[in-house]
C-alpha cells in the first residue's frame, strides 16, 4: 500500500512539474511574440483615419503618404482633372503625427500591456489627428492657371440681329469660382475618403453690346430705310451720360462741325413749358393748367402764345424763351414769334446751326433747334425731376425746382399718339415727348421731329429725331422709320435674359 501511494505522489509531482514548465514555456514564448509586437504600434491605433497597427514608424510614414498622396478628383462640367497634392505644397507633419503615435502606444507600461495582452483584454480604438499644411497661394495658382484658364467658357455677347431692330439674348459662359472652390479642395485634401468634388462654377451674363453696336444698327435702320433727304438724331443714355449724335444728309455722315439747324415745330414747346415754370411756381392755377395741358397733349397753338402772353411777357414773350434757352447754353435754340396766323418775326436769329452753306434743312425762321441741344435740355429735365440737379436748376437757382420738373415730365407723358416713338415702344411705356411736323400750303409734309424721354425697365433715354426732305415727306414710312428706331433703341435696353 505504501509503495503504491509513493508512485502516485511521484506522478502527480512529476506532472505538476511538467505543466508548469509548459506554462513558463508558453509564458515565455507569449512575451517574446509581445515583445516583437510591442516595438510596433498597437492594433487600435490610427492615424488620421489610418490603421497603422502591427507597424513601425517607417512602414507608418510609408502608409499615410501612400493615402495621402492619392489626387484629388476635380469635376469641371464633364471634365475630370486630378489634382496632385504636392502641386499645391500639402505635406504631412510625420515626426508630430508620429511622435503622437509612440506616445500612445508608450502610455502603458510593457508589463501592463503584456498583461492586458495575455487576458486579450479590448482596447479603445484611438485615433491621432491629421497634421498636415498646404499652400493656398499655390492651390490659387493653379485654379487659375491649371483649371480657369483652359475650362472657363467666356459668354457670347449680345449682337444685333442684321436687317431687324432686334438684338440677339446672348449665350452665358461659365467661370470657375475659386473663392468658394479653395474651402472645398482645402477639405478633400484633408479628407481620407471624401477625394473627389464637383467645383462650384457661375455663370457669366453676356457683355451687353456697345453704344456704337447701337449706332451702327440705327444708321444701317436708317440706310435699308431708303430716306434720302436729312436726318439728325441724338440718343443720351440718361444713366451712364454716353450719347449718340449724328446727322445724315442723302444717305452721308455729316462730319463738320457746327450742328445741323431743324425746323423746331412744336417741339419748341418744351422751352416754352420751362420758362412758363420758371415763373408761375409748383402750384399753377387751373387756366394756367388747362393751356399747359392742351399745348403740350393737343399741341393747340393758341394755348402756347396765352402762356407767352399771360405768363411770360405779353408783346417779347418768344424772345424771352429764347432768352432762357441762351442762359442754358443753347446757343441754336430758339423763338422768333408767336404762334397766330400772321404773327410778325419779333427777331432775326443767326445761329452757327444756321449759318453752315454747305447743308439746309430750310428752317423755319420762327423757331430752330438741333437734334444735340433739345436732347440736353431733355436730359436737363430728367436730372431735375430724378436728381433735384442739372443745368435747369444750375441756370435758374429757385426758380426752377425738382417738384416743377416732375410736373412737366407729367405734362409730357400726356402727349399720347401711339405714332413716332410712341409706336416703337410696348404698352404701358412712359414716353414723355413732343412731336410736330409741318406741312405747306399745298399740304405737303418737309419736316417731321419727335423728342422724348423714354423710360424702360433696362434703363432711361432721351431719343430726339429730326427729318427734312426739300420735295416730300411720306408719313407713313416716316412714321415707320421712326418707329423702327425707337423700337431699335428699347430693345438695346431690355436685351432678354439668356
Amino acid at each position: 500500500m505504501r509503495s503504491r501511494s509513493r508512485g502516485s505522489f511521484s506522478f502527480l509531482r512529476w506532472g505538476s512539474l511538467l505543466l508548469f514548465l509548459l506554462a513558463v514555456v508558453v509564458t515565455a514564448l507569449q512575451l517574446v511574440r509581445f515583445s516583437r509586437l510591442w516595438i510596433n504600434f498597437p492594433s487600435n491605433l490610427s492615424i488620421a483615419g489610418v490603421p497603422i497597427g502591427q507597424l513601425n514608424r517607417q512602414a507608418a510614414a510609408e502608409r499615410l503618404l501612400t493615402v495621402y498622396s492619392q489626387p484629388v478628383e476635380l469635376y469641371y462640367n464633364d471634365a475630370v482633372i486630378h489634382l496632385d497634392p504636392t502641386a499645391v505644397g500639402f505635406a504631412l507633419d510625420n515626426d508630430s503625427m508620429l511622435a503622437a503615435a509612440e506616445q500612445e502606444r508608450t502610455r502603458l507600461s510593457f508589463w501592463e500591456a503584456y498583461w492586458n495582452y495575455l487576458w486579450d483584454r479590448p482596447t479603445d480604438p484611438v485615433d491621432i489627428p491629421l497634421r498636415a499644411t498646404y499652400s493656398e497661394d499655390r492651390l490659387r495658382a493653379y485654379l487659375q492657371v491649371e483649371i480657369a484658364t483652359r475650362y472657363d467658357q467666356p459668354p457670347t455677347p449680345a449682337i444685333p440681329v442684321v436687317g431687324t431692330t432686334n438684338f440677339h439674348a446672348g449665350i452665358s459662359g461659365s467661370e470657375l469660382d475659386i473663392d468658394r472652390a479653395i474651402p472645398l479642395i482645402e477639405t478633400s485634401l484633408f479628407s481620407l475618403t471624401q477625394r473627389s468634388l464637383v467645383l462650384p462654377i457661375k455663370k457669366t451674363a453676356p457683355s451687353h453690346p456697345t453704344f456704337q453696336n447701337l449706332e451702327v444698327l440705327l444708321r444701317q435702320t436708317i440706310d435699308l430705310s431708303g430716306f434720302d433727304g436729312t436726318i439728325g438724331l441724338y440718343v443720351d443714355d440718361l444713366k451712364t451720360g454716353q450719347n449718340i449724335s449724328f446727322i445724315l444728309d442723302k444717305g452721308s455722315l455729316v462730319t463738320t462741325p457746327p450742328d445741323v439747324a431743324f425746323t423746331a415745330s412744336s417741339t419748341i414747346k418744351i422751352p416754352i413749358m420751362i420758362s412758363v415754370f420758371r415763373r408761375i411756381g409748383a402750384n399753377p392755377d387751373a387756366e394756367t393748367t388747362k393751356n399747359l395741358e392742351d399745348m403740350i397733349a393737343k399741341s393747340i397753338n393758341t394755348a402756347s402764345d396765352w402762356l407767352m402772353e399771360n405768363k411770360i411777357d405779353r408783346t417779347k414773350g418768344p424772345l424771352v424763351v429764347t432768352e432762357d434757352m441762351q442762359t442754358m447754353g443753347l446757343a441754336n435754340t430758339f423763338l422768333g414769334g408767336y404762334f397766330y396766323a400772321g404773327a410778325p418775326l419779333l427777331e432775326e436769329f443767326h445761329t452757327p446751326a444756321n449759318q453752315r452753306t454747305d447743308i439746309t434743312t430750310e428752317p423755319d425762321p420762327y423757331s430752330q433747334t438741333t437734334p444735340s441741344e433739345i436732347g440736353q435740355l431733355l436730359q436737363d429735365l430728367y436730372q431735375c425731376a430724378n436728381l433735384n440737379g442739372g443745368s435747369l436748376i444750375a441756370a435758374f437757382p429757385g426758380e426752377i425746382t425738382q417738384t416743377e420738373c416732375q410736373s412737366m415730365i407729367n405734362y409730357l407723358i400726356q402727349d399720347r399718339i401711339a405714332l413716332l416713338i410712341q409706336a416703337g415702344v410696348p404698352d404701358g411705356t412712359n414716353v414723355a415727348h413732343k412731336h410736330g411736323w409741318v406741312t405747306d400750303i399745298y399740304g405737303v409734309i418737309h419736316d417731321m421731329s419727335d423728342v422724348a424721354i423714354v423710360f424702360t425697365p433696362g434703363g432711361d433715354f432721351v431719343f430726339t429725331f429730326y427729318m427734312y426732305h426739300p420735295v416730300q415727306i411720306v408719313f407713313e414710312p416716316a412714321n415707320q422709320l421712326v418707329k423702327d428706331l425707337s423700337q431699335a433703341i428699347y430693345n438695346y435696353y431690355n436685351i432678354p435674359t439668356p
